[in-house]
């Protein structure tokens, strides 16, 4: 396979009166899907583009992923943004594109450059007349396709407050699913519940999973997560029976004890990433959904998604973090200190990815590309990129690996060397305390603590002071009802520093 499009067609030919995704409103069949995607090619090769990317500024619907293989299909590369995004961001990327094509639900969104071309997604599939799919047009564009040219920009957070946009190709996309469906078991009969936002990778996981095996995913409503029991009465009533969903989301249902008033009586695979699960709220899972498997998923957006993989079982130690595991087949994972060495077993190192499903860089930004996608140290007789994730990690005695922090989560206070996670981990033992992050003021040399739970914020801190040494005592502790989440369900530090 070397053009993601086979996973469509040959599910469309399968299943063609099956729905594939459904959304609040609507729902699109695969048969459907296949025939709309190829109206929008047509009519993007008719406006007259090719290779270059084409924004999809839509609301979170089944349209949005329709408009994603149409994109594909006349040979260009997409780029999603949610209506949602935040006016700033959106006003970035679009600096950063220069697109001159556009394909929206909403002529009239402010966000829509004055010079670029406007396809109203409903005008262009309510064309069913002889012309509106031009499949000598579409074939020569797949002809002249290969594995490597780019499907889509996902756009991640930079450090300088600019957005990177992240490209990634057919092969890379192909070797991920091939990989992760294995993994989390995912077949005709999976029903999948999409917890995430349409204009990050994680979404992969569902869209894929979906058309390679003519399987369904329900989008979940995104106010749902902000209601439990009327998010898990969701899941039952389309009997979601797989959700790959990030730790606070699951974490969000379990801390409000909402299993006492509901359970999801379907689901049988769980798979969750983005964050450290904490080990009392896994507990919960576990003990609600005994047959159920808990797979820990481990990737940065530049790996295409996820690279590691874990299965929990009786054997994973319960007061420890769950580990990342071991690499997806055809992945290495290094461990380098600064130096470009290996660091020994056991010992801590920057999580170093290699393999197919590298993304080629990020776009229009090889200054930044070049820091991150690197030449490996420990090969110098050809080239041999791998991406350095700014994430630490560690192997444990059973040959597994642990998730340490990130890099920027590493700080120097009062002269020791500090993991923030480490001091999140231990606070997520003590009862009564259901979710924790801690933020480091470099300025003003001080730790503050964000957790809900029912303990006392006065003894919490009495029984830190008996856990945690006296440097990483947190100066500031405050109680939440609930942890605030970005649009993509990670928890938002930057809504927490405005609470500083």
């Amino acid at each position: 396979m070397i053009n993601v499009l086979e996973y469509l067609e040959n599910s469309a030919a399968k299943y063609p009166d099956k729905v594939a995704f459904t959304g609040t409103d609507t729902s699109v069949t695969f048969g459907q899907m296949l025939v709309n995607s190829r109206i929008i090619g047509s009519r993007l090769i008719e406006a007259g583009a090719n290779k270059e990317p084409v924004v999809i500024l839509m609301h979170r619907s089944p349209e949005m992923i329709v408009s994603f293989f149409g994109v594909i299909a006349a040979g260009c590369y997409y780029v999603p943004i949610d209506e949602q995004m935040p006016a700033h961001r959106t006003e970035l990327i679009m600096d950063q594109l220069h697109a001159r094509y556009v394909i929206t639900d909403d002529v009239n969104n402010p966000a829509i450059p004055e010079d670029a071309t406007v396809l109203c997604y409903n005008d262009i599939v309510s064309n069913t007349g002889e012309n509106a799919i031009c499949l000598d047009a579409l074939a020569t564009r797949r002809a002249h396709a290969i594995d490597k040219d780019p499907i889509y920009i996902v756009f991640t957070s930079g450090s300088t407050g600019v957005p990177k946009g992240v490209v990634t190709n057919h092969r890379c996309v192909i070797d991920y699913v091939e990989q992760l469906t294995k993994i989390i078991g995912a077949g005709h009969d999976s029903v999948f519940g999409m917890q995430s936002p349409l204009y990050v990778d994680a979404c992969l996981k569902e869209i894929y999973s979906t058309l390679k095996f003519g399987a369904t995913t329900h989008i979940v409503p995104t106010v749902l997560f902000t209601q439990p029991v009327k998010l898990v009465e969701f899941l039952n009533e389309h009997q979601v029976n797989t959700v790959c969903w990030v730790v606070p989301a699951l974490t969000f249902i379990s801390g409000l004890k909402t299993f006492k008033t509901i359970v999801p009586e379907y689901l049988k695979t769980v798979a969750f990433g983005s964050e450290v699960f904490p080990p009392k709220q896994l507990k919960v899972w576990r003990e609600t959904l005994p047959e159920a498997r808990f797979i820990n998923l481990y990737g940065p957006t530049e790996a295409t998604g996820m690279c590691c993989h874990y299965e929990v079982t009786d054997k994973t130690d319960p007061e420890r973090p769950v580990p990342i595991g071991k690499p997806f087949p055809n992945k290495e994972i290094f461990l380098l200190n600064d130096d470009g060495k290996q660091v020994p077993d056991g010992e801590v190192g920057e999580i170093c990815i290699r393999g197919i499903s590298l993304a080629p860089g990020y776009f229009n930004n090889p200054e930044v590309t070049n820091k991150a996608f690197v030449q490996n140290p420990l090969n110098t007789l050809y080239p041999d990129i791998i991406y350095k994730t700014g994430d630490l990690g560690r192997y444990n005695q059973d040959g597994d690996l642990e998730f340490v922090s990130r890099k920027d989560f590493q700080i120097k206070h009062m002269g020791y060397r500090i993991e923030l996670g480490e001091i999140e981990m231990l606070t997520c033992k003590v009862e009564g305390v259901e979710n924790v992050c801690c933020l480091y003021d470099s300025e003003k040399k001080k730790i503050s603590m964000f957790y809900m739970g029912t303990i006392d914020k006065g003894q919490l801190v009495s029984l830190l002071k008996e856990k945690l040494p006296r440097y990483m005592i947190p100066n500031t502790v405050i109680q939440l009802e609930l942890m605030p989440l970005t649009a993509g369900g990670k928890t938002d530090r930057n809504a927490l520093k405005q609470m500083l």
